[in-house]
């Protein structure tokens, strides 16, 4: 997710944990109660993201004591360097077995940054997934890491094709977008960020950002060029029914985190996000 101003925010609100049970079919009995930790959309570049709210994030994290910690990308804003003051944070977050990342939008864009992100990420331990399927939990969930949804490189059937329709998976994909394309695989559980979770929620109405896109939709085509920021958000995600929380995409679980990160003007009935996700079989 990107704006085309970028200033620094005017609200935030404080950090809230999500909980939720989701059930995984055919969940081996082994990892019945597995507990997963989320987090998404750091943008971490000095303006978007508070020391304290990051602090306070891992501490909580910390807490719950996850079997695993799955990051699901926009670690930096623009400047990749940012990464390298990022990364060695990310590092005191503590789980059974370990923590996982994809890359999102901003962390392969900008200024030669996947190559950075990757690399600062390596050096703290935390593995990097473009493309590609891990079993950190074991043979019976393993865990497919795409790379991100915008690039010229998002290709999920090699990956898909590997797998047993007959097996529980886990894919991490940043845009949720991508779940469109998914719904030809089984997908036990999808983790997305990239909306913001629409950051400014209209309240009986939803994210701010689906009401431009109404308005995009409701002008003629001959006016767009006269409201490009208007425009410009209209192209974030295409379903934005999908902007937080759980989703069922034709029988595949999908959840989206609201992130951390915050952009001008600022979070509105939309707090930063930690996500606490806990498997039980049926």
């Amino acid at each position: 997710m990107d704006f085309l101003v970028m200033l620094p925010p005017i609200l935030s609100e404080p950090l809230k944990v999500e909980k939720l049970t989701i059930g995984i079919k055919g969940l081996s009995s082994v990892l019945e109660g597995t507990k997963i930790v989320q987090l998404s959309d750091l943008h971490d570049d000095g303006l978007c993201l508070s020391s304290e709210l990051l602090t306070q994030t891992i501490t909580v994290s910390n807490q719950e004591k996850p079997d695993l910690v799955l990051l699901t990308g926009d670690y930096i804003t623009r400047e990749p360097e940012a990464i390298y003051t990022l990364a060695p944070k990310l590092k005191l977050l503590e789980s059974r077995v370990g923590t996982y990342a994809i890359l999102g939008n901003h962390d392969f864009c900008f200024h030669q940054a996947k190559p950075k992100v990757t690399e600062a990420l390596t050096q703290v331990g935390i593995k990097v997934l473009w493309n590609e399927i891990i079993s950190p939990l074991g043979d019976n969930l393993p865990i497919v890491g795409l790379a991100d949804f915008w690039s010229r490189e998002f290709n999920p059937e090699p990956l898909m094709d590997q797998l047993s329709p007959r097996k529980p998976c886990l894919v991490l994909s940043h845009n949720p977008d991508s779940a469109n394309i998914l719904q030809k695989w089984r997908v036990d559980l999808q983790l997305s960020g990239h909306t913001h979770g629409g950051q400014i929620i209209v309240p009986g109405f939803g994210p701010g950002l689906l009401l431009l896109e109404k308005i995009h939709q409701a002008i003629p085509s001959s006016l767009h060029k006269y409201l490009p920021y208007e425009s410009y958000c209209s192209s974030i995600v295409k379903n934005w029914q999908w902007y937080q929380g759980w989703h069922n995409v034709r029988g595949n679980q999908l959840y989206v985190n609201r992130g951390l990160g915050t952009y001008f003007p600022g979070r509105f009935f939309c707090p930063p996000e930690l996500t606490v996700i806990t498997l039980t079989s049926y």
